[in-house]
Formats: structure tokens, sequence, C-alpha cells
């Protein structure tokens, strides 16, 4: 008769199951992040203009009954405040990402690390030099 042979016994566990992602799945999230972005920075770019200046946001910035001041203004303080409610989302997004998964988003590289000079030695005073002369 045949002896049943024992499965060899592993001393490391298994690896622990990843996050489900891949490059469909971030650029689906990255999507939906920048469509939600623009849709909440608008809003929070007209109630920062109606808490500072007490009335609603010059939107029809063409109209003529809008002074160009205020249109100009509108459109810096406006795109401002849009670009930075994208930037706090996006990087969210992507911070969520890198804790889910451990890995940066598909298409996305390390920074490259800058290497610092080595420190220069001090020039000897002359003082010093003649010092070691001396000695």
């Amino acid at each position: 008769m045949a002896r049943k042979r024992k499965a060899p016994t592993t001393l490391t566990p298994p690896a622990p199951a990843r996050a489900p992602g891949g490059k469909g799945v971030w650029k689906l999230m990255d999507r939906g992040a920048t469509i939600a972005s623009g849709l909440l920075a608008t809003r929070v770019a007209a109630v920062a203009w109606r808490g500072v200046t007490g009335r609603k946001a010059p939107t029809l910035t063409r109209h003529p009954e809008v002074s160009t001041r205020e249109a100009v203004a509108w459109a810096v303080v406006g795109g401002a405040l849009v670009e930075l409610v994208k930037v706090l989302i996006r990087r969210g997004i992507a911070l969520y990402w890198v804790r889910s998964t451990g890995d940066l988003p598909p298409g996305m590289r390390p920074l490259a690390k800058t290497t610092e000079p080595a420190p220069e030695e001090p020039v000897p005073s002359k003082r010093s030099r003649r010092r070691a002369k001396r000695q």
C-alpha cells in the first residue's frame, strides 16, 4: 500500500489579500473626484463671494451691468477657489488609494529624490595654518 504524504508545512503566513484595484478603478475614482470637485467648487466660490461682498456672485460676467472690476475679481477669486478645491479633493483620493493599496495610483511615478550636496569642509584660517606649520 502506498503511504499518504503529508503536505509540507509553511512557516511563512500567506500574503495578505490586496484590495482590488487597477488602472480602470483609478480612472473612475479620479474622474469622479474631478466632477464632484467641480460641482462643489463652484458652490464654495459662490458662498465665499456672498460672504465677503454680501451680494450674489456675478456668474454672468459678460453682462453689461456687471462692472469690469467686479467681473475680474470674480474670475480671480472663483478660479483660485475652484482649483484649490479640486487639488484638495484629488489629493485626498490619491492618498486614499495609497492607504488602500500600498502603491501609488497607476500612471503616477514617485517624485525624483534630490541629493543634498555634501557639506564642504571649512577653509582653515591663516592663524590655524600657522599653528599647523609650527607643530
